[in-house]
């Protein structure tokens, strides 16, 4: 028989390549596993909010490299256009995250700038000096509070600068923060006019959370969030008011289907 050899009883022994079910499954199972933590998790926003964020984008960018042209020039503005983009995409699609506030792109765009005209300033323009400039800039970032991932693209433009940035010296400053400004007012006001809060606003001093089922359930409070957070060493874009937020739109949710099922058993 192809593939078997002949036992010591005469009956057909296992296949040289058998491997048990439950083993086999194992097999099977850990590449699909590993292919689904690739895979992007779903979204919870609606089709129409990818549009109101889309039109946002398009508007804030315009605006943004439009003023700065007319300040200094069409070829700078343009030299900052995909840092901007980026900003663009965290002000008005994910404006809740903690990347997304006032500071973040203020701060990161200013650290980025510094940073960047020192390296140039004691290393001149080169990849690696553009590489360090990055690396400065996100310590500084991160020291400040101040983290904006699109500041690091911004970090090795102002390095890499083309003529035309690279002859205004320190005064690169100037057109990185007017339009890091010029962002920041058109998200404040795009997000607002249609009904979606920006900035978050500052959370209430330790409000209670959630009420545990037993009574010496203490309940979380707005600092056990903040501390959880500080504990887990990862950067995570959310902050403690959003995890606040979350937790009473699940209690509530908890809540209705806990009565609908009650009603459901009376019934």
């Amino acid at each position: 028989m192809k593939g078997h050899f002949q036992g010591l009883a005469g009956k057909p022994a296992r296949p040289f390549f058998y491997l048990p079910v439950a083993q086999h499954r194992i097999y099977l199972t850990m590449p699909t596993r590993w292919i689904s933590r690739l895979l992007p998790a779903a979204t919870n926003t609606r089709p129409s909010e990818w549009s109101r964020a889309a039109i946002g984008v398009s508007l804030g960018t315009l605006f943004s490299v439009w003023i700065c042209s007319l300040f200094f020039g069409l070829p700078v503005a343009m030299h900052l256009i995909g840092p901007l983009g980026a900003s663009a995409i965290l002000l008005f699609a994910v404006s809740s995250g903690a990347l997304a506030q006032p500071w973040s792109i203020v701060g990161g765009y200013l650290c980025a700038t510094v940073v960047s005209l020192g390296v140039v300033y004691c290393f001149g323009r080169s990849l690696d000096s553009a590489c360090l400039a990055v690396g400065v800039a996100l310590l500084c970032m991160c020291l400040l509070r101040c983290l904006h991932p699109p500041a690091g693209a911004l970090a090795l433009l102002v390095v890499l600068a083309d003529p035309d940035s690279a002859s205004l010296g320190w005064g690169m400053l100037a057109p990185v923060m007017l339009s890091a400004v010029c962002m920041l007012l058109a998200a404040l006001a795009y997000n607002n006019l249609t009904r979606v809060r920006y900035p978050k606003k500052a959370a209430e001093p330790n409000p209670t959370v959630v009420t545990g089922q037993a009574p010496a359930d203490p309940g979380i409070t707005a600092e056990d969030l903040h501390n959880a957070l500080q504990q887990m060493d990862a950067f995570i874009d959310v902050t403690p008011e959003d995890l606040e937020e979350l937790i009473r739109a699940s209690e509530q949710h908890a809540r209705r289907r806990s009565i609908g099922e009650v009603f459901t058993r009376t019934g």
